[in-house]
């Protein structure tokens, strides 16, 4: 039986928040609507991640990554949790550096037994499905945290997306769409639209077939919901978008 799990990429809860101030109260109320965790551990330091990932098992929550203050503790943290990957963390803006500095960090973790994810972005040296296609065939030791909404937004072909490296995915992010400003173009991203809870969006995103599809070819991990702009409590948004969810399948 495929093994998935559903849980929260809480960017946009912090940031409607101000910043995450009681781990532990989160995680109470996502698991009342239906969650099973969050997609990053965030600490300060060892003790810190010791303390956060024991009062995730005591609630009956859990997480697939661990974000450290260093990347080098981020690697080990997620390795020593048994945890399978880790972002990728270079800030290069040119594609080719980008590529060469993920390869380096790909071969650190495997020395770890882990593995480097890539979260395709808009804004990035990955945005367009070109762009991602590209540095899939330049990184053959990356996997991918997909992101479907940010690839959507720059023409992108999600089910797509989904059909050719499937295999490589370690994380998916789901959510949708909303463009508020469509004379602006996507090098104003930000500008241009929100991302918003499932099913809200106005450019034709069906996350539910790419939940499916997913499905269907075996994937085996987690799905998180991200809202990465909350226009009210952001609990509202991701009920929503969970009920979205169990009518997909999962």
């Amino acid at each position: 039986m495929q093994t998935v799990k559903v849980g929260v990429a809480d960017y946009g809860m912090n940031v409607w928040d101000g910043a995450c101030l009681d781990t532990e109260r989160r995680l109470r109320d996502l698991k009342a609507i239906g969650y099973e965790g969050l997609e990053r551990l965030t600490a300060a330091d060892t003790s810190d991640a010791m303390y956060k990932a024991a009062r995730f098992r005591a609630l009956g929550m859990d997480f697939a990554t661990c974000l450290g203050p260093t990347p080098e503790m981020g690697i080990r943290w997620t390795a020593a949790f048994g945890k399978r990957y880790v972002w990728t963390d270079s800030s290069a803006t040119d594609f080719d550096v980008f590529c060469r500095q993920v390869n380096h960090q790909a071969a650190v973790c495997a020395d770890w037994g882990i593995r480097v994810g890539l979260h395709n972005h808009l804004g990035s040296p990955v945005e367009s499905q070109q762009e991602l296609e590209a540095f899939m065939a330049a990184c053959p030791d990356c996997d991918l945290v997909f992101d479907t909404a940010h690839l959507a937004a720059a023409d992108g072909d999600p089910l797509a997306i989904v059909a050719a490296y499937g295999d490589r995915m370690v994380m998916v992010h789901v959510k949708d769409w909303l463009v508020t400003n469509p004379e602006i173009g996507l090098d104003q991203w930000y500008n241009r639209g929100r991302f918003c809870e499932l099913g809200a969006g106005n450019i034709g995103m069906d996350n539910a077939a790419v939940v499916q599809a997913l499905l269907a070819g075996g994937y085996e991990g987690w799905i998180c919901v991200e809202h990465d702009t909350h226009l009210r409590d952001p609990l509202a948004d991701l009920a929503h978008s969970r009920e979205y969810l169990r009518k997909a399948g999962v």
